[in-house]
């Protein structure tokens, strides 16, 4: 099999992981706050992220070397990880997907500032049509807009944010710092965010916020996988196979069918993420590549980074600068 299509299938595979993770969330989220599933979710998560800190081989201590871009790509986590979670909670698992796939569009809007990107009027173009796909699946005045598409934008913004920095800072952080600091932030924020909705959880639902650290966990390392095995510009694309399954778990577990404005407004965002990728694939059409570069999972500091862990897993010719 050549290795792209190698890689395709591994990521395909990947994200369905990411997508039952999601739903987990949602499932959770009937019940419990989000600010105590993320809590816990970073708790079981703690141990496999220390498994693949142990292997990193470079030197150092935990001191950032940018402490204020440090600072507010913890921030952009952490907001990042209790906007999603409430949004997979509260409105259906496709609508989510849809407006956080606005995420690769709004990287190119923050990689101008950040990045000193340039963007040409392709892109620019393909940013307008992507927002308009976004402005679809919302729906304003046509339908309510509710806290849970709210935090959907919220946490596509978010992760923008945090994906551009760490375009900015990653080649100089070691990736501990990358991984652990919204880690801890979370432990801490969630913790004390959760103290007053807080419910205790039977052992079925700890064993529940458990599969999610499990699944995000083996997203992530099959992704650097994907990543080891063909080209990012094949692997990133893969992240919109999540709408499927999206629409199959929302179908099959709560009673969701996407409507004929979020597919419509889904197809449009889609298309031009899609765009964007292919076009800073192309050579000496991005310096900075700041979308095709991202490694496509919403960073919500409960689950290792994907390009943290590729720092140490690939070739010096491959690392991610």
């Amino acid at each position: 099999m050549p290795s792209n299509a190698r890689a395709a299938l591994i990521a395909l595979l990947a994200f369905a992981l990411f997508a039952t993770h999601d739903v987990i969330v949602k499932a959770l989220g009937a019940t419990y706050s989000s600010f105590q599933i993320v809590f816990y979710s970073v708790l079981f998560g703690f141990p496999l992220v220390t498994l693949t800190l142990i292997n990193d081989p470079e030197p150092g201590h935990l001191r950032p070397r940018h402490p204020w871009w440090v600072a507010l790509r913890t921030l952009a986590a952490v907001v990042t990880a209790a906007a999603a979670f409430y949004a997979f909670s509260s409105i259906a698992l496709a609508q989510v997907y849809a407006i956080i796939f606005a995420a690769p569009i709004l990287i190119t809007l923050l990689a101008i500032p950040i990045l000193g990107e340039q963007v040409g009027l392709r892109r620019g173009v393909a940013i307008v049509v992507g927002l308009c796909g976004v402005i679809v699946v919302l729906r304003p005045g046509a339908t309510a807009l509710t806290a849970g598409h709210l935090a959907a934008l919220v946490a596509a913004g978010g992760s923008a944010l945090a994906s551009v920095i760490s375009r900015r800072i990653g080649p100089d952080e070691r990736s501990v710092v990358l991984v652990l600091y919204p880690m801890l932030a979370n432990f801490a924020i969630m913790g004390a965010l959760m103290a007053e909705p807080y419910r205790p959880m039977p052992l079925t639902d700890l064993a529940l916020n458990a599969a999610i650290a499990a699944l995000g966990f083996a997203g992530a390392m099959l992704m650097v996988a994907g990543y080891k095995a063909g080209e990012a510009a094949v692997v990133a694309p893969m992240q919109y196979s999540q709408i499927l399954w999206a629409t199959l778990y929302g179908a099959l577990f709560f009673d969701e069918i996407p409507d004929a404005a979020t597919i419509l407004g889904t197809a449009i965002i889609i298309a031009s993420g899609l765009y964007i990728v292919a076009r800073e694939s192309l050579s000496g059409r991005s310096n900075a590549k700041p979308v095709s570069r991202t490694r496509t999972r919403h960073l919500t500091g409960t689950a290792p980074r994907v390009g943290a862990l590729l720092k140490t897993a690939l070739p010096p010719s491959r690392k991610p600068r």
